[in-house]
């Protein structure tokens, strides 16, 4: 008998900064199918993780895997394009793409003139979609995504592309809840801001009229095994969490309720100084070794870590906490495999 497919489970292709680079994506997205996850996401980074190129290698060498963005941006391409993107990727893959939204971040769009994003421009941008899918010709739109005399893409089409959007804040969770498919939460997230986000998305679709369970909420939880070697398992846990604090400490420790006299010692630290680009990407061992006194035992328990069958505990709380589907986060396929198959044991 065929062993039964993990739809509630996800990982990341090219985990991280990228891994060796784009090449290894099509044996990534391979063996993730060969190990039974339900759907691989595509994060885009603007060095050499360009998403819709991402997601082509993706769905060519896959038959049955859901992929999909989380995320790419709204405003980085012209809204015909990505809904023409999205549509070809669509019907390229069997009805197996879907196209998640995400905020980014501020400062690099400033730093890159690019307008900051709002959620009232993604919820009009899921609104545009949807009715370009559906084949209709839009005139005059005058919207939070901007003014366009005429929006079309083919008065045939009919189709059924999922949406996701990459929520962090109670205003990005609520509108998940109205407007998008899938709700996919960000790393390190406590189990009761777990629960509150949960909450809050679930309670935003019935008061749109929605059905709750029709959305799909997503834990993304850094799962990271003991059979890695400790140098690599810092990097994915230690590494990953600094960066996520070098970029937007304040959204995270605020989300989650940490002490921000903590996340000042870190932003003043000589090594954190000392790093200039993503400390996952850019710190040496040692330094990694030194951030790790910087961080609670606490900010980093939000993850499954230990041995497979302790990392797989750990996913089946998420569950427990509200979760509809988890995300086993920042690493490859083969790094998953003894955690997944301890899963299918149960």
């Amino acid at each position: 008998m065929a062993e039964r497919v993990l739809d509630e489970l996800g990982y990341y292709l090219l985990a991280g900064a990228g891994g060796e680079g784009p090449a290894t994506l099509t044996d990534e997205a391979r063996r993730g199918e060969q190990l039974g996850f339900g759907t691989a996401f595509i994060s885009e980074r603007w060095n050499v993780k360009e998403a819709s190129s991402l997601v082509g290698a993706a769905c060519a060498v896959t038959e049955r895997m859901q992929i999909a963005t989380a995320a790419t941006n709204h405003n980085t391409r012209h809204p015909l394009i990505t809904g023409s993107w999205a549509t070809t990727m669509h019907r390229l893959s069997a009805g197996r793409f879907t196209l998640g939204i995400g905020r980014g971040i501020g400062a690099l769009y400033s730093a890159f003139g690019v307008p900051a994003v709002t959620t009232a421009q993604m919820e009009d941008f899921a609104a545009v979609m949807r009715r370009l899918w559906q084949g209709e010709m839009i005139f005059n739109h005058d919207g939070p995504i901007g003014k366009y005399p005429v929006l079309f893409l083919d008065s045939d089409f009919r189709e059924n592309i999922r949406l996701a959007i990459v929520a962090f804040g109670p205003q990005t969770l609520a509108l998940g809840g109205r407007a998008f498919d899938d709700v996919i939460l960000h790393t390190y997230f406590t189990p009761e801001t777990l629960q509150r986000s949960v909450k809050t998305v679930k309670a935003a679709a019935e008061e749109a009229g929605r059905d709750p369970a029709s959305v799909r909420v997503w834990s993304c939880l850094a799962t990271v095994g003991d059979h890695l070697p400790e140098e690599l398992r810092l990097k994915k846990t230690v590494a990953r969490l600094a960066t996520y604090l070098q970029g937007y400490g304040d959204l995270l420790v605020d989300t989650n309720r940490w002490d921000r006299a903590v996340l000042q010692r870190f932003r003043d630290d000589a090594v954190v100084q000392s790093i200039h680009g993503g400390i996952d990407h850019k710190a040496s061992a040692e330094q990694i070794e030194h951030i790790a006194t910087l961080i609670p035992d606490d900010w980093l328990k939000p993850a499954a870590t230990g041995s497979a069958a302790q990392c797989v505990g750990r996913v089946r709380q998420e569950f427990d906490y509200g979760a509809d589907a988890v995300i086993m986060h920042g690493a490859t396929p083969d790094e998953l495999a003894p955690i997944v198959e301890q899963y299918r044991a149960g």
